[in-house]
């Protein structure tokens, strides 16, 4: 009969180490820059909503907060909660970035008229029309830089060889900052 197997760090650490050996012997050359080159399409967009946001006077990360509070998917309520999870941050992390988007006059708390123990985010008359003109700005953008993202994008899912093939490694669900 054989020992029950131990689950040491080790051989947690052996066994990803040859997932990666795997996953990269099974993805070339051709396949790597084109996911560089998707990877620097989404970085220069991403460069340009952060100088934008900046150039408007606000942090890129309160930006994305109006965006996150204003845009959330029909029935889903704009707690606090929810905005951390969309936004992949710890709650304590986007308690700090409402009270400070608060401060700035951009948005609100208020109890939600359903269940009184609830506290919902509205963003302000000051904050929808900074997130109009930037969401306007961004808009223009996309229509000139867009089509090289989806283009990108397009290279990479091309389903030739092991381009579509899963990769071994997990997926990170929690990339919480």
């Amino acid at each position: 009969m054989r020992p029950p197997r131990q689950d040491t760090t080790a051989a947690r650490v052996a066994a990803a180490s040859f997932r990666r050996k795997a996953s990269a012997a099974a993805v070339n050359g051709a396949q790597l820059r084109r996911l560089a080159e998707f990877r620097y399409q989404l970085r220069r967009f991403l460069h340009f909503s952060q100088l934008a946001s900046e150039e408007a006077g606000i942090p890129h990360q309160q930006y994305q907060l109006l965006q996150c509070v204003r845009g959330i998917p029909a029935g889903t309520e704009p707690t606090i909660a929810n905005v951390a999870a969309r936004m992949l941050l710890r709650h304590n992390s986007a308690v700090e970035l409402v009270d400070r988007t608060i401060r700035q006059g951009l948005l609100v708390r208020h109890t939600d008229e359903r269940d009184h123990r609830r506290i919902l985010l509205k963003v302000t008359e000051h904050g929808e029309a900074l997130l109009a003109s930037l969401a306007l700005h961004h808009m223009r953008e996309l229509r000139q830089s867009g089509p090289d993202l989806v283009r990108a994008l397009r290279h990479v899912l091309r389903t030739n060889g092991t381009a579509a093939k899963k990769s071994t490694l997990p997926l990170r669900r929690k990339n919480r900052k």
